[in-house]
């Protein structure tokens, strides 16, 4: 089975790349029947713009761009989505919104027309990977990890019946070192293929 990585920070040797390559190693370790790909959206210089064509193309008026059916034909070729990606202003960064907000088109990911929704990623297993800068406290207290869960788990992926099997929040300012957060992504790496869901916030003891 094969996974797509996509990670989503400027900086090639941050903890979300080194998270990402953790998640890699992981999947390897849990067979050589699976394979693995890292998308680096930066490295990719990936347009996260919802343009005018984008608008067209959900109205059905143009052809998907071709970015963006390059995106869903990887996507296509996939089993098993793994998102990695820091927490900027409590949600995903605007490039890999981007990403989403283009690549899960009408029409691919689904399909609202005749006022009938289809979801047509149920065959499409996701994990979200986010590392947080603010502490487990901060989060429970103002309930951002649920609020996070609400946007991206149910209102993106539940909309698009993509089942999300992972989602982690690892905790970078409770950690004396990235060790534990490093294991916890190959650890997940390992169960991207499993049957067992996930939901926890995550620091360093």
């Amino acid at each position: 089975m094969h996974a797509l990585i996509v990670a989503a920070h400027p900086n090639p040797g941050s903890l979300t790349h080194n998270l990402a390559r953790r998640v890699a190693a992981g999947i390897a370790e849990a067979g050589p029947e699976h394979t693995v790909e890292i998308a680096d959206l930066a490295a990719e210089d990936f347009d996260p713009r919802f343009t005018a064509t984008d608008v067209a193309s959900h109205l059905r008026q143009v052809p998907a761009p071709v970015d963006v059916a390059a995106e869903q034909a990887r996507l296509d070729r996939t089993d098993a989505l793994v998102l990695v990606y820091p927490v900027y202003w409590w949600s995903m960064p605007a490039l890999l919104k981007g990403w989403i907000e283009r690549v899960f088109a009408n029409g691919w990911a689904y399909d609202d027309g005749d006022g009938k929704l289809e979801k047509k990623l149920r065959r499409l297993r996701v994990h979200l990977i986010a590392s947080a800068g603010a502490n487990l406290r901060t989060y429970a207290r103002h309930g951002y990890f649920g609020a996070m869960k609400t946007q991206i788990d149910h209102g993106i992926f539940g909309y698009c019946g993509a089942p999300v099997v992972t989602s982690e929040l690892l905790i970078q300012p409770d950690a004396p070192d990235m060790t534990v957060l490093l294991d916890t992504a190959q650890a997940i790496g390992r169960q991207v293929f499993g049957e067992s869901r996930r939901t926890t916030a995550v620091q360093a003891a």
